[in-house]
């Protein structure tokens, strides 16, 4: 990563953004006391805890999933 032009145009070069990102979706969630989870399971939880948190992305979930359908397991 060039750090020094990455500066000069003002961006971020830390990863505070990304880490208090996992914590909120991922370590709040999964790490409560005496939870466990299989891969599988924590996959899909943190994808609809990932919509949930993400301004207008579980309108567009729902919206997609009226549009073509949910699929069966």
């Amino acid at each position: 990563m060039d750090y020094p032009r990455h500066l000069a145009k003002k961006l971020p070069i830390d990863s505070g953004v990304v880490e208090v990102a996992c914590k909120t979706l991922v370590k709040q969630r999964l790490c409560g006391t005496s939870m466990r989870w299989k891969h599988q399971g924590a996959k899909i939880m943190l994808s609809l805890r990932a919509l949930v948190q993400s301004t207008g992305r579980w309108v567009q979930f729902w919206d997609k999933i009226d549009q073509f359908g949910a699929q069966p397991c």
